[in-house]
């Protein structure tokens, strides 16, 4: 969440880190088929009527020049834990890692590949930025299109101030804009996604949980369905910690982990409730000064209620980096990409004896219905009262991914 997903995925198939072994003459081999691919889907993009091609130019460019970054700084994971300069608290943090991503394989039936079998420190605390937007008085995201990836709800920039200029320009046009810190992000298998220092640091659980979510992206994925995606890759992870805490059968880690969530859950919940106020505020058929001021109500009361909320969770602050932003249309729609189907598909892998190759298995014959079959199967609210359904993440993040309260940069 979502996984946020790269822009480039499915354009480039390339293993992970190769610019740092395999000498220069297979370096610059790879490159050139990689700069293909890069002038193919330029010119894909120009024939379906991109809006602005020399906007889309930069864009693909900051897309690969900054995966290709994050993968030139991946080392193995066995490398650095062997590596006698590798401090005692990563070494330990990478062994976790190797624990769940084994798990992940043998027991949750996710990809066994190079994913997540490297670590990359890339000494800031987001690895991208997703740029979220929707119209001012509506809770449906605004979409960018891209070849073979399609139809998404975010533009993800590999850095902050990008990103930042990039929503400028949103806001100059009378969007509600959100500019979201993206700890990790999936490339469908096109890359083997390597582990980064801006998750490392998670408590255990929540590290499982990301990385289950990260993988799920690869086992199925329907193009132009961020919510579809998103609400699947979150149905995995709640089913993979489950089993993974009780196969660690650890109180301690069990404890922590449930209190963590327990906030995400009503965190996420708070979000719902204001979030369908605003939208029937939105369909009422007022003139569009009520609905603002309708608005400014509703985004008053979630401040009020948040503050209340932290009271009971006995001040934990880690959501006040998301309310310091200014809450917009753009944060709660980006929140209900990663949520609105879990209930569906978690109901789906109930039917299926909870066998996850089973639920995999069903869900992509799922993928190959259309979208309102799809929709009604898994028991997504009407067309009316969709929030956002971005028809992106995941980016990715996750959609870019719902982060954790901890997250940096979130």
């Amino acid at each position: 969440m979502m996984a946020a997903k790269a822009a480039v995925r499915g354009q480039v198939k390339v293993k992970s880190g190769f610019l740092a072994a395999g000498g220069r003459r297979r370096v610059q081999r790879r490159m050139r088929r990689l700069g293909v691919r890069i002038g193919a889907a330029l010119l894909l993009a120009s024939a379906a009527g991109c809006a602005s091609m020399s906007l889309d130019v930069g864009y693909y460019w900051q897309s690969i020049t900054g995966h290709l970054t994050v993968m030139r700084e991946a080392r193995p994971i066995d490398e650095l834990i062997a590596d006698p300069s590798t401090t005692e608290a990563l070494r330990a943090r990478l062994a976790a890692v190797n624990a769940i991503r084994g798990f992940a394989s043998r027991s949750l039936g996710l990809p066994d590949n190079g994913s997540y079998t490297r670590y990359a420190d890339l000494k800031r605390p987001s690895v991208l930025w997703n740029v979220f937007a929707t119209p001012e008085l509506s809770l449906q995201l605004e979409q960018w299109c891209f070849p073979v990836a399609g139809c998404i709800s975010y533009r993800g920039y590999y850095a902050k101030a990008t990103a930042d200029a990039y929503a400028q320009t949103l806001r100059a046009r009378g969007l509600d804009v959100q500019v979201a810190g993206v700890t990790a992000y999936s490339t469908l298998g096109w890359f083997d996604d390597p582990v980064l220092n801006t998750f490392i640091g998670y408590p255990e659980g929540e590290l499982a949980r990301l990385l289950f979510h990260e993988l799920a992206h690869q086992v199925v994925y329907v193009k132009g369905d961020t919510r579809f995606n998103e609400s699947f890759a979150t149905a995995v992870e709640q089913a993979g910690v489950e089993r993974w805490l009780a196969e660690r059968n650890s109180e301690t880690l069990t404890r922590g982990y449930r209190e963590y969530d327990g906030r995400r859950r009503d965190f996420v919940a708070l979000l719902k409730r204001h979030r369908d106020v605003l939208e029937a505020a939105y369909r009422n058929g007022a003139d569009e000064d009520e609905r603002r001021r309708a608005k400014t109500r509703v985004f008053a009361a979630l401040q009020h209620d948040y503050l209340a909320l932290k009271q009971s969770w006995g001040g934990y602050s880690g959501y006040d980096r998301w309310f310091g932003q200014g809450v917009t249309n753009a944060h709660l729609a980006a929140v209900a990409t990663y949520t609105d189907l879990v209930p569906g598909f978690l109901r789906l892998l109930a039917e299926q004896g909870g066998d996850l190759r089973r639920f995999y298995a069903a869900c992509r014959e799922l993928a190959l219905l259309p979208k309102d079959e799809r929709d009604r199967l898994l028991g997504a609210p009407s067309a009316e009262m969709q929030a956002g359904d971005s028809a992106p993440a995941d980016a990715r993040a996750s959609g870019t991914r719902f982060q954790s309260p901890s997250s940096p940069g979130t």
